[in-house]
């Protein structure tokens, strides 16, 4: 990959969201480029399976306490004195933001305003990689990718949470971060992951997993719905090369960043729980279209033109290896595999062992 990994060799990386699922393999993959992890995040229960499959809390320095709550939060960074942070933490179930706006607003906006604060207080941060969601984006059902550029906003109350995200640490970075001369930032907004390790309510591929794992059929809402599909080493890779390029500071880098997949890599939703039941060998789905508890896209993807100029970066696994690996990580974790085993494994597989 393109970014200079040796970079985060005994640096102190603070990760908000570090016992979730992108934040488990993040925190996977600084700690054995060598990285002092400090994750920050609720507190850790039966939820946070991949977290504790992967025995993080022995590996990484584990705070629990909620981005909301801001005197913990400012005690995080007086103590531990982050050079790097990656800013994970969020409500990201869109579902849940119809059930709860409220604590959707209050997390993904306010909880992102305490991180910001905390930081611009801060005289040992060097580096922010603000992550959100290709969701920030308004939606407005094109054929063609959305640029960094293009109008934020969005119908349903996570993507608005997002959208307002962006705004905030835009604001922050032009009103207060630019004073900072060792300060570089960005954000990032990628598109939907998958990999193993995910066992969030109301996500396609955990959905899946639950289902064989329980002998019930899968019901699908939606089933022509399109997404861009990518394995969630791909943005992982992104964030970790865009923290890189902001450590050196390299031209060009800070902004907003797109990381998802190449357009050919759009598949529906049937047709990404068939092929995942097919490889695993169990499973069966049966699709619902009149079960429209709320509204979602049917259409989104992006343009990561951005990412591919400014850091060299592009996706690697295209779709049907990154739902074969998909696949075989649930498939071994069901045969009773070691996931630290599966975890690295993939992780090697991905990075051609140069970590």
């Amino acid at each position: 990959m393109s970014g200079n990994y040796k970079i985060f060799k005994n640096k102190n990386v603070l990760i908000t969201g570090h016992s979730g699922f992108k934040g488990s393999w993040l925190s996977m993959l600084l700690k054995r480029l060598g990285a002092n992890v400090i994750g920050y995040s609720k507190p850790i229960d039966e939820t946070n399976r991949h977290y504790n499959l992967l025995n993080l809390g022995s590996l990484v320095k584990t705070i629990e306490g909620d981005i909301n709550d801001t005197k913990m939060l400012n005690k995080v960074f007086s103590e531990h004195k982050p050079e790097i942070v990656f800013h994970l933490a969020a409500q990201a179930i869109v579902s849940k933001s119809y059930d709860d706006p409220y604590n959707t607003f209050q997390t993904n906006l306010m909880g992102s305003l305490n991180v910001l604060n905390a930081i611009y207080r801060s005289d040992h941060v060097r580096v922010l990689v603000y992550i959100t969601s290709d969701k920030c984006y308004e939606n407005k059902e094109w054929e063609w990718g959305y640029r960094e550029n293009d109008q934020l906003g969005g119908a349903d109350p996570y993507s608005a949470s997002k959208a307002s995200a962006e705004l905030l640490y835009s604001s922050y970075q032009r009103s207060f971060f630019k004073k900072k001369s060792y300060f570089r930032s960005a954000s990032a907004r990628a598109g939907n992951v998958i990999g193993g390790g995910d066992w969030a309510l109301n996500r396609l591929i955990p959905d899946c997993i639950r289902s064989i794992e329980n002998n019930t059929n899968l019901e699908i809402r939606n089933p022509n719905s399109t997404r861009p599909w990518q394995h969630v080493l791909e943005p992982l890779s992104g964030y970790l090369t865009l923290a890189s390029k902001l450590m050196n500071k390299e031209k060009n880098i800070e902004g907003s960043f797109n990381f998802g997949p190449s357009t050919k890599d759009i598949r529906d939703v049937k047709t990404v729980a068939g092929q995942i039941f097919s490889i695993i060998g169990k499973g069966n789905l049966i699709t619902n279209e009149n079960n429209h508890e709320f509204d979602e896209a049917k259409l989104l993807q992006l343009n990561c033109d951005r990412a591919k100029h400014h850091l060299s970066w592009m996706p690697k696994w295209d779709f049907a290896k990154s739902l074969f690996m998909t696949a075989d990580w649930y498939k071994r974790y069901l045969n009773d595999e070691n996931v630290i085993d599966i975890t690295n494994d993939h992780i090697n597989q991905y990075f051609e062992n140069s970590l």
